[in-house]
């Protein structure tokens, strides 16, 4: 019998009530088909309703993938778990499924994109859920919010505090998924699916193992079908006793925008010259400082925003093999993409599927990780996870609180001050006038990372602004290095309302930093 359906006879084979989980990162892998079928087929019938869904890296973005949009529906969608959710600037208009969130017609969970991946690991050996430190003391943590996103998920608890061999865990039990909607480029009519033209293997093996072990269904999207046994065992990343339907949809995105780039799926090799620099500006600025904490040989993890920038310093350096970056979608070595493009590189050593990568950033098998912060307080603790005006502004915390849980060092990259004019000059940085407010807050409105916590792991931990290099220490934040030109009383201790201290032994970073001229890292 043939494996190979319309999405439309796919999705009818989902029950109502279903635990749907589905393979994606935001537009990369995205099976954008199926999920519209469903959306289609609920318009239509009102079937499947009241699903679960689980996405650990978030499904579609806002720049033509629609992915969870299309089941962000009223009566179809009754639960929601995401490492991350579609996100974008505040000039585009919120998704249907954050509108679905904050006004309290879902119940929906930010858990960490490690965790969720860790799920589907021990609900498919049904074991008894996970066991786990990633989250703890931040809003993961059932003593802060237990990862729900309003009072419908408050109302039904996913996360407790248990005690194990003599000391505290969080414990996630498991959410047995019955569905699982994968997406590959090929697939034979066997069911055995390849990826070459994907920039990443993503979860899509140990979500149908979870699936399939439970008795589920697993549906396929690919963009093209071959003969059975034409396909190279070795390339064959979801075997076909895995697979129950095949939906093909030839025209399916590689990532945001891209139809296909061979460099992102590893089968060509960009020269580095066909790389763009970081464009020159203050965010370069604090990139190139973040980037003086790398050292040849070490391997980095990457994460969104300013602190994207740092391989592109290291490329402007002459030195764009000198560190093996790792991010979170699988990507191993190469030239991490910037903007809606990340979670793909280009040039890449390895792609490792990403709950492996995750029990390596768990692990903290890395030397350093780069990230950025919306805000942090004065005991340390970051917030990227929640900004309640603009909720979409943020995807969540993806995979941010497994990869601090287990960092021994944590370069945080971010502005100061929101709004402020900045402006970068002969004599040094130039605040011509001071921002709408500051970064540095009493107390950040969401704890995506413990101040607290690291400083009892003895987590080396910096956070690199335009005006300062601040350190967490026992004394709260301490500013040890100040940009060229900036005013330590004025723009750094009063800007920040007395949160950020100066070290008695405070340097003034060069201005070499500030030129528009490779800076000789390395030298």
């Amino acid at each position: 019998m043939t494996k190979l359906v319309s999405a439309a006879q796919a999705v009818e084979a989902i029950a109502d009530g279903a635990v749907v989980t589905v393979s994606s990162s935001s537009s990369l892998g995205c099976p954008d088909l199926v999920l519209q079928a469903i959306g289609q087929r609920f318009d239509a019938t009102g079937h499947p309703k009241a699903l679960t869904t689980i996405h650990p890296i978030a499904a579609g973005d806002m720049y033509g993938v629609k992915g969870v949009d299309h089941i962000a529906k009223d009566g179809l969608l009754a639960r929601i778990l995401g490492g991350s959710y579609p996100s974008g600037p505040s000039s585009k208009p919120m998704p249907e499924i954050w509108k679905m969130v904050v006004e309290n017609r879902v119940a929906a969970y930010n858990v960490p994109s490690g965790v969720l991946f860790d799920m589907n690991r021990e609900a498919a050996a049904k074991r008894p859920g996970v066991l786990t430190k990633v989250g703890m003391d931040t809003f993961v943590d059932p003593l802060l919010q237990g990862c729900a996103m309003n009072d419908l998920g408050a109302a039904s608890p996913i996360v407790s505090r248990v005690e194990f061999a003599g000391d505290t865990w969080l414990h996630f039990p498991n959410i047995v998924p019955t569905v699982a909607i994968l997406r590959a480029t090929t697939a034979d009519e066997h069911g055995n699916l390849t990826y070459e033209h994907e920039g990443a293997y993503l979860g899509g093996l140990e979500q149908a193992i979870c699936v399939r072990n439970h008795g589920g269904i697993v549906i396929a999207q690919v963009s093209r079908v071959t003969k059975r046994g034409s396909l190279r065992p070795h390339d064959v990343r979801v075997p076909g006793h895995l697979v129950d339907m095949i939906v093909v949809d030839p025209d399916q995105k590689q990532t945001c925008e891209t139809l296909y780039d061979p460099a992102i799926s590893g089968q060509i090799m960009r020269p580095w010259g066909s790389f763009a620099h970081a464009e020159h500006g203050v965010e370069k600025v604090i990139a190139r400082r973040a980037a003086m904490e790398l050292r040849p040989g070490m391997t980095a993890n990457l994460g969104f925003g300013i602190s994207a920038m740092v391989p592109r310093i290291l490329l402007e350096e002459g030195h764009p093999e000198a560190v093996t970056w790792a991010i979170e979608q699988g990507a191993v070595g190469g030239m991490p993409l910037m903007g809606f493009a990340f979670g793909c590189a280009s040039n890449a050593d390895a792609f490792v599927p990403s709950p492996q990568q995750f029990i390596y950033f768990q692990g903290g098998g890395f030397d350093v990780s780069f990230l950025s912060f919306m805000e942090v307080d004065a005991e340390g603790n970051v917030n990227v996870s929640k900004l309640g005006k603009k909720p979409y502004l943020t995807a969540g915390c993806g995979g941010f609180v497994d990869i601090t849980s287990g960092a021994k060092k944590i370069v945080f990259s971010g502005w100061f001050e929101a709004g402020a004019e900045v402006a970068l000059t002969a004599e040094g940085i130039k605040i011509a006038s001071p921002g709408k407010f500051t970064k540095m807050v009493e107390a950040v409105e969401h704890v995506t990372f413990s101040g607290k916590r690291s400083r009892a792991l003895g987590q080396e931990v910096l956070y690199i602004t335009e005006r300062c290099v601040i350190r967490l220490t026992d004394e709260g934040l301490v500013a040890t290095e100040i940009m060229p030109g900036i005013d330590p009383a004025r723009d750094i201790v009063a800007a920040s309302g007395g949160r950020v201290k100066i070290a008695a032994n405070a340097i003034t970073l060069p201005l070499s930093l500030l030129a528009d001229a490779p800076m000789g890292w390395g030298e």
